[in-house]
């Protein structure tokens, strides 16, 4: 069902007055990101539409899905890497998001518990990607960062004849750990702390609270394993690539 133009005007008042809000106790508190939440706002409300766009040309056509898929994928593990500032870092993120989303996405649809119908898989999938997306930036960002601070530490591993890799290893392992803490937070809490998007998506669409609280399972376990797998291939990848400090960005 297609929203009218009458449907969408109190969607857009809703949003002019939130970003107003956000912008107004922004000021009066002292934080100047007014210009952010502006620009923000506009860019999803773009990104939103042209999103829907895609999808639908997608769902009408099946055959794009996995195009969709890769474009998805190559810009989280672009924007993984970006923020990672690491030469060669776009091999090691595009690995890590793209097997922790592969592999949970194919035991969900492999085991029957979606149907592999292009309406359940592509989001789905996109969301593992966007999951895994956050703790492989998360992580790689904190083992970077935990590596410049204790360097003279991985110094003395590399003076007793350590590879680098081996060296770095267990900053990684404590960034991984800290990295998935959001992820595990949030499946330990769900329904008692907050309704997750998806749950509430599906309740404002129609189905039922058991049809929802089966999707959003999958989603919440999905995304834990997606990424575990995530931080653990970062880190690992990371160890393999530094040849020195990094630098402090």
């Amino acid at each position: 069902m297609t929203s009218s133009l009458p449907d969408l005007l109190p969607v857009a008042a809703a949003l002019v007055v939130l970003a107003g809000i956000a912008v107004g106790v922004g000021a009066l508190g002292g934080v100047r990101q007014g210009r952010d939440v502006v620009v923000v706002v506009a860019r999803a409300v773009v990104q939103i539409v042209l999103v829907g766009l895609v999808l639908g040309l997608v769902l009408r056509t099946p055959a794009l899905a996995p195009a969709y898929l890769a474009l998805a994928l190559a810009v989280a593990s672009w924007t993984s890497a970006r923020r990672l500032r690491l030469a060669g870092a776009w091999p090691v993120t595009a690995l890590a998001i793209g097997a922790g989303a592969a592999t949970a996405a194919t035991v969900v649809v492999g085991v029957g518990a979606l149907e592999p119908h292009v309406l359940q898989v592509v989001p789905f999938t996109a969301q593992l990607i966007g999951g895994s997306m956050s703790a492989t930036t998360l992580a790689g960002r904190r083992m970077l960062d935990d590596v410049e601070d204790q360097w003279d530490v991985v110094e003395g591993w590399l003076a007793l004849g350590a590879t680098t890799a081996r060296a770095v290893a267990p900053l990684g392992r404590g960034a991984a750990a800290r990295a998935l803490a959001p992820a595990l937070d949030q499946t330990r809490t769900v329904g008692l702390v907050t309704l997750p998007g998806a749950f509430v998506g599906l309740l404002l669409g129609g189905a039922s609270p058991l049809e929802a609280a089966r999707v959003q399972l999958l989603v919440l376990v999905g995304l834990a394993a997606a990424e575990t797998i995530a931080v653990v291939v970062v880190t690992a990848g990371i160890g393999r690539r530094l040849r020195g400090k990094p630098a402090r960005s």
